[in-house]
């Protein structure tokens, strides 16, 4: 398992977290995804044989959220 911490512009709200979340844990090769909404950060741990980084951040992405 790889992990990254992203940094993600435009969540706000609790609403973002679940919304964030629940949209990478529902990607085959996600281990787990946390939102730290304060530091505006997604920490993801994900099998890179399953998933690549891009399709990660596209997933995050797809929630309306800007990964820099």
């Amino acid at each position: 398992m790889k992990t990254v911490t992203l940094d993600v512009r435009g969540m706000s709200c609790n609403h973002c977290v679940t919304s964030i979340e629940g949209a990478l844990n529902k990607v085959a090769g996600v281990g787990q995804a946390k939102v730290d909404l304060a530091a505006g950060q997604v920490m993801v741990s994900f099998d890179e044989s399953a998933v690549s980084l891009d399709e990660v951040k596209e997933t995050v992405e797809e929630q309306g959220y800007d990964v820099v």
